[in-house]
């Protein structure tokens, strides 16, 4: 028998700040796919629906033809929540027998109900399971992670290029282009796709975890990568780059340098020389010559990172770089440990910008302005024809509707 899924939003998605300003926050990568890839591959033969955050129904549309978004009309439906990092025994917890709501710990990681209860939740706002509207829901709690913040995601992402690349299970095939003097160590935990190209002097170093290269890749000469890694759909690693473990790089992204346990969603260039180390970028983001990063603190303490309006505690003494879409850097740019950078900013100057910039905004240490939208827009569109891509009228709503709202600003 066929079921449904709800891939469903909360009230905690704003905290995946600022990479979830643009997007659901089941669309973010980590391991070799997105939280949404790994949610759907888990229940196979189900029919997929999708809620959101109601300003980003239309991206969202766009970008699942054919999937109902924030509507709903089956006699009962599986609701997942969209920051579960899925683990398969998580999986096993769940069932379409019975109307349930899952906890882990106090947060509603999923909830199976039927009709009479569906009609109750509120698809206009992020989804909430009051315990006075289900009284008469069964509860069960279950071990599993959601994910609350975007460090959390890097944190996460060595151990999920493993599980990921288990669950591909394509380790050993090595097709595309293997150029005389290149080194595959461990060569049954590496795959490298169709069309890519591997140059001579490349050390590809699968001892300590697996490595993952997609079709279309280019690795230039002398490259390095340590796996755990993923390198994504028609990438470029350029000559002599030193990819450490731990680090996924989505589709059509250019990296070069130094990167250790970051993710670099896709379509965004950190080509020159500099560190960027448990990071994370968003689209179309581009890091001058020289950018780094710091990750940690000289006193070893851990790292506070703005979020959603406060600062929080990462806990975690490794925390860098999280920046939104559309936004770039200088050349020679330092950036503190747990910086973020908001949506569609231009950061450059001298000494170390402020550790939270601003959407929409221009500048540095000397100070910051708004960076007029226009301008922003007009630069963000020629980066995008550069990769013969044309911002979508839909895109550019959401970015003006972002802007309008004040949202981070």
């Amino acid at each position: 028998m066929n079921h449904s899924i709800c891939i469903f939003e909360d009230d905690q998605a704003d905290n995946l700040y600022p990479l979830s300003l643009t997007r659901p926050v089941y669309d973010l990568r980590c391991g070799i796919t997105t939280l949404k890839e790994k949610i759907i591959h888990r229940f196979p033969l189900t029919e997929i629906y999708l809620h959101c955050r109601e300003y980003l129904m239309e991206i969202v549309a766009e970008d699942n033809s054919g999937i109902s978004i924030n509507n709903f009309d089956d006699d009962s439906c599986l609701f997942v929540n969209g920051r579960w990092l899925p683990e398969n025994k998580g999986i096993e917890e769940l069932d379409f027998s019975e109307e349930c709501i899952y906890y882990a710990g106090c947060e509603v990681l999923a909830a199976f109900l039927k009709k009479e209860n569906i009609i109750k939740l509120d698809f206009s706002k992020p989804l909430c399971f009051p315990k006075d509207l289900f009284s008469k829901v069964k509860e069960k709690h279950v071990e599993a992670n959601l994910i609350h913040y975007p460090w959390e995601l890097v944190n996460h992402n060595q151990a999920q290029i493993t599980a990921d690349f288990n669950l591909l299970g394509q380790g050993g095939e090595v097709s595309g282009e293997i150029y005389e003097s290149v080194a595959l160590m461990n060569k049954r935990n590496i795959y490298v796709g169709a069309n890519s190209k591997i140059k001579p002097g490349v050390v590809i170093d699968a001892e300590n975890g697996p490595v993952y290269i997609s079709k279309n890749v280019t690795i230039m000469p002398n490259a390095v990568i340590e796996g755990p890694a993923f390198i994504g759909y028609s990438s470029i690693i350029k000559t002599g780059a030193k990819i450490f473990e731990g680090t996924s790089i989505g589709e059509v992204c250019k990296v070069g340098g130094e990167v250790e346990e970051s993710i670099v969603h896709s379509y965004s260039n950190k080509q020159h020389g500099g560190f960027l180390g448990h990071a994370y970028l968003g689209q179309w983001v581009n890091l001058g010559a020289d950018t780094n990063n710091s990750d940690l603190k000289n006193n070893y303490g851990p790292v506070k990172v703005y979020i959603n309006g406060q600062t929080v505690d990462s806990k975690s003494i490794f925390v860098g770089l999280f920046m939104g879409d559309h936004s770039k850097a200088g050349i020679n740019t330092m950036f503190n440990t747990g910086t973020t950078v908001g949506l569609m900013s231009n950061v450059f100057g001298a000494g170390f910008p402020p550790k939270h910039f601003p959407s929409f905004s221009w500048g540095g240490s000397a100070g910051v302005v708004e960076h007029d939208l226009e301008k922003a827009i007009a630069s963000a569109k020629k980066a995008m024809a550069r990769r013969k891509k044309e911002m979508s009228k839909v895109q550019e709503a959401l970015y003006r509707k972002i802007r309008g709202s004040k949202k981070d600003m």
